[in-house]
């Protein structure tokens, strides 16, 4: 595989991380993958070079040597002398998942490196599974965590359930509102924010803008969340102060990623397809929608006007709580 096939893996692509996996030994695996695809190919055949050879005189009875011009091959560039052709590859990872959870995680292949950077600047929201267990709580809010208490749940109901994660949403989203710094009374920052479209300007604490109840089935039940800025350990507290708000206490036993931006797990490569071509594939068919996602996310919306100087509703450190439910009590 020559410099095409190199030329083909500048991009952005998704594999799938099974749980129980770092997210580091997944990028060293796709790396050493996708050299080996590169060194796999037939090399070049070999440069021609004019030597002269002492060989026996042709037709000549007597044992007489003279000098031959005969063209032979150079071997200073076989992979045998000078090892494989590609020895490094720089592989990116996006936004990352820790050992225990699992999901839809993005890559960038050489200069898609970059285009992760835009991810990043995007702000794009991410989508989650999130399964709890009712009736008790660990020290680190993890189904194998150390067992710290054990309460009743029978009391917990679907509509206490649903109750609270409306709460939950609706201090978020006044979070968002003031994270953007967007002046809602103009119409554009409206229709943006009636279509889902309002990023906070920078850096901000863990954002949900939306969560529901998939499953609920005591003592489990099952949460889809969409938001941003978050990290695996503040989903599964989450889930812990959500059974602290139904009076009882509960725990996390899985965070699954289902989309990152516009990857989802359709697009996610499984471990079987961590290979050249298949990655070689993914990039070239997802570069058209990330370069128009890009575009139209970090493109700001016409006749916005942000508000200058707007405080934050929290101070640095984000809300007291996963939950957002004391800190936006007041607003």
């Amino acid at each position: 595989m020559g410099p095409g096939g190199l030329a083909r893996l500048h991009g952005l692509f998704a594999a799938y991380k099974p749980p129980g996996l770092k997210w580091k030994h997944l990028r060293d695996t796709v790396e050493l993958q996708l050299l080996k695809g590169l060194n796999a190919g037939k090399p070049p055949a070999p440069e021609q070079r004019v030597r002269f050879l002492l060989g026996p005189v042709e037709g000549g009875e007597e044992k007489e040597l003279t000098l031959t011009a005969t063209s032979v091959p150079t071997l200073t560039d076989h992979p045998l002398v000078c090892g494989p052709t590609f020895t490094s590859l720089k592989v990116g990872v996006g936004h990352r998942l820790d050992a225990q959870a699992s999901g839809v995680l993005v890559l960038g292949v050489g200069r898609g490196r970059r285009l992760l950077t835009d991810m990043y600047n995007a702000h794009l929201t991410k989508d989650y599974t999130v399964r709890g267990l009712l009736g008790k709580a660990t020290d680190d809010f993890c189904e194998d965590g150390r067992l710290v208490e054990k309460t009743t749940y029978d009391h917990v109901t679907r509509e206490k359930l649903d109750r609270i994660l409306a709460l939950i949403q609706g201090s978020h989203q006044k979070a968002l509102v003031m994270y953007s710094s967007l002046d809602l009374q103009t119409q554009e920052a409206y229709e943006m924010a009636v279509r889902g479209l309002i990023r906070p300007t920078d850096k901000s604490p863990m954002l949900i803008t939306g969560i529901r109840c998939l499953h609920f089935a005591p003592p489990e039940f099952l949460l889809e969340v969409q938001c941003m800025h978050e990290t695996q350990k503040q989903l599964r507290r989450l889930v812990h102060e959500i059974g602290l708000e139904l009076k009882t206490t509960a725990l996390c036993s899985q965070v699954r990623r289902t989309r990152d931006g516009f990857f989802t797990l359709d697009d996610a490569l499984l471990r079987t397809q961590w290979d050249l071509h298949s990655i070689q594939d993914a990039i070239q068919a997802a570069a058209p929608r990330v370069a128009a996602e890009l575009e139209k996310s970090l493109r700001p919306e016409p006749g916005t006007q942000q508000l200058p100087g707007l405080g934050r509703p929290w101070d640095s450190k984000g809300p007291s709580s996963g939950l957002g439910l004391e800190s936006c009590a007041g607003h």
